[in-house]
């Protein structure tokens, strides 16, 4: 199994050569990236050693541990991932949920636009003034914004708030750590650039102004449980204990990016559950930013209703992508439907043009992971013992 997880990071290395975007993270031994550069291997030429290399993939022994087959279902799905991602480079034209089974092990729900009606109606309901409701919700989020010269001192406080929380139930390697930079021009409000050796690059984009909410919603997705623990605990468990090296490097267009994306997402609900955020940011990150703490309630009853229209950005996507409509008008969608501000709903289209169906392993990810570890937990500990044991593991979507 070592010889073929070597040849599979390889495979991976070398659809790098063809996608800028497709190597997230690779902290193996650098001799095989610089072959990877130096060899250039054909698209038709890795699409043919992904055959061969599924082909070879033992079956689970009789009597495998629980890891070990997840490994090598893991594998597999890996593999028929980077084959479709081969395909779609040399031009083959899938569906949107042929495109997201294929790459993430899973498609997406349809909701017409009724489906999201009767959230903007609740909205609608409690948002101020005359008017466009989008425009009215953004009139009204304007309070909410963290300025500038605040915003390091904020993000400051929540990560290491999220930090504290992790470290209550999550034992980290000695000497992780993170460091956050402020970029612009980036189609993504976040991102976590895993390096090995347990740290973490995030930035964060400042092209959009950042609202009081985004910093435990960053904090605890790029960082604390979310992608950076996720990455520390693979490297610990399945690269350093158990010298598994298709673990040093993430192909970004695979099954794993809806673990990682789900897994980021809910565990802001791990990290802050009940009405234990609310507390944070109403006494802590509210004062810190300037903001007037007794507006806290109402805003994160705001944001709880308009976390429920997240799927509209899949329908978006969906039908931007399939071409039933053009930019213009899955930006529209997104205004009405998403209740984005029309400069955020521009940014996301360009997030579309890029990543395309990645979008769902966002919500649809967090989903799944929501369902699969409250399934398997009891008291609220429980909760946090299967979402870590799920963070080290290689686990397929489909397998949630």
């Amino acid at each position: 199994m070592d010889t073929i997880a070597e040849r599979y990071v390889k495979l991976v290395l070398a659809v790098g050569q063809h996608d800028a975007d497709y190597v997230d993270a690779y902290y193996g031994p650098p001799a095989w990236k610089a072959e990877a550069e130096r060899q250039k291997m054909p698209l038709a030429d890795i699409r043919t050693a992904a055959d061969r290399l599924i082909a070879e993939i033992p079956p689970a022994p009789a009597k495998s541990e629980e890891l070990m087959l997840l490994r090598l279902e893991y594998l597999r799905g890996q593999l028929g991932a980077l084959r479709a991602r081969v395909r779609m480079l040399e031009g083959v034209k899938l569906s949107f949920d042929e495109e997201s089974k294929a790459l993430y092990d899973t498609v997406a729900p349809h909701h017409p636009e009724s489906y999201f009606q009767a959230t903007l109606d609740e909205i609608a309901r409690l948002v101020p003034g005359d008017g466009p409701l989008a425009e009215r919700y953004d009139a009204y989020r304007q309070k909410f914004v963290v300025s500038t010269d605040r915003l390091s001192t904020v993000f400051d406080k929540a990560i290491a708030e999220c930090r504290r929380r992790t470290l209550a139930h999550v034992q980290l390697p000695a000497g992780e750590h993170f460091t956050v930079e402020y970029v612009k021009n980036k189609p993504w409000s976040g991102y976590n650039w895993y390096k090995g050796e347990f740290n973490s690059l995030i930035q964060v984009n400042t092209d959009l102004p950042i609202y009081i909410d985004r910093a435990i919603d960053l904090a605890c997705h790029e960082g604390y449980p979310g992608h950076h623990v996720y990455n520390a605990l693979l490297e610990k468990n399945l690269v350093r204990d158990r010298g598994w090296v298709e673990f040093t490097i993430y192909p970004l267009f695979s099954p794993q990016s809806l673990i990682a994306e789900g897994t980021a997402n809910y565990g802001i609900e791990v990290a802050f559950p009940g009405d234990e955020r609310l507390a944070f940011e109403r006494d802590v990150l509210f004062p810190s930013a300037g903001l007037d703490p007794s507006q806290a309630p109402a805003y994160l009853r705001l944001r709880l209703l308009i976390d429920r229209l997240s799927y509209a950005g899949n329908e978006a996507a969906r039908r931007y992508l399939t071409g039933e409509i053009d930019r213009q008008a899955a930006a529209a969608w997104l205004v009405r439907y998403a209740m984005m501000s029309p400069k955020a709903a521009e940014q996301r289209t360009r997030f579309f043009d890029t990543y395309r169906s990645y979008v769902i392993n966002y919500n649809l990810g967090k989903d799944l992971v929501k369902a699969f570890v409250e399934s398997r937990a009891g008291a609220p500990e429980g909760r946090w013992q299967e979402f870590v044991r799920l963070l080290a593991s290689p686990r397929l979507p489909s397998k949630l």
